[in-house]
């Protein structure tokens, strides 16, 4: 069988399990021959099918996401390695990287609250040649994942991984402060329907905040002003209707609140700095 009618017969099967059951199928036969996907449609469509295909194709009609399978995922124009350690980085999130670097565009120092695979943190660290970075997590597996990527983009010399948790005491004392922070908490309600790809698959540390999905938000928000030097801002992923909610939390705290928008117009990302008001009527784009 030739990989393009092989990977026609993956996409049928896969409809009904993926909303891109074709692009599903083409990244996995990438991932099996060993080329990009670009590589793929150009010029292998009429080799021979390799064996193993099918327990790739087998895999992701359990709802195993491809991410997983492949073990990459690409963010922001890098490729990160991923493991079932860490969340699958989504194109939505790019939108605190670009809201972040137009906020503190000469920024130093930047911490990365909960780096999971380390997208965020290595992502903005690129763009800022002469800034260091902390990556934080209470998962000693997903700061192996996140050490792994800094070394594989060259950024190695520039972070420092550190386990740690915002619920716990102390756990910011020898952390000193930082022109830029990034968060993105987990922020799913208990109760929340998920795709079985997401609920089964991906870490639950990293997804669930109790029952309004707020819970970590009223931990980590509040010390977010003790970590800034004046002038400093803090952008923190949100879900799409958590704006006002988690806004109400930063001015208690202190903080002012611009709100930014993804690529699809949704509220993603607030960024905090010290101001005695807050304003989310006039949205800004992240993107």
């Amino acid at each position: 069988m030739s990989v393009g009618l092989a990977i026609r017969e993956a996409a049928e099967a896969l409809e009904g399990k993926s909303d891109t059951a074709r692009l599903d199928a083409e990244l996995l036969m990438a991932h099996l021959l060993g080329v990009t996907r670009s590589d793929l449609l150009m010029r292998h469509m009429g080799d021979e099918v390799s064996e193993g295909y099918a327990r790739l194709i087998m895999r992701r009609m359990r709802g195993e996401p491809v991410a997983y399978i492949i073990g990459t995922q690409d963010f922001y124009g890098h490729t990160l390695r991923v493991t079932p350690d860490v969340l699958i980085p989504r194109g939505d999130s790019e939108a605190l990287v670009v809201a972040a670097l137009a906020a503190r565009p000469d920024a130093r120092r930047v911490l990365d609250c909960g780096t999971g695979s380390g997208a965020l943190l290595l992502a903005v660290l690129a763009d800022l040649p002469g800034a260091e970075g902390v990556g934080i997590d209470s998962s000693p597996a997903a700061l192996a994942v996140a050490q792994g990527n800094a070394e594989t983009l060259g950024l190695a010399g520039r972070v420092t991984m550190i386990l740690a948790d915002w619920h716990q005491p102390g756990w910011a004392e020898e952390l000193g402060q930082f022109d830029l922070i990034l968060a993105n908490p987990p922020y799913v309600e208990e109760a929340a329907e998920l795709d079985a790809s997401v609920r089964d698959h991906e870490p639950a540390s990293a997804l669930f905040s109790g029952p309004e999905g707020l819970d970590d938000y009223r931990v980590l928000v509040p010390q977010l002003s003790g970590l800034l030097v004046p002038g400093g801002a803090a952008l923190v992923e949100i879900g799409y209707q958590q704006a006002e909610p988690v806004g109400t939390i930063a001015q208690a705290a202190g903080l002012s609140v611009t709100l930014h928008r993804d690529l699809a117009g949704r509220p993603r990302v607030l960024e905090m700095v010290h101001c005695e008001t807050i304003s989310l009527g006039n949205a800004g784009a992240a993107a």
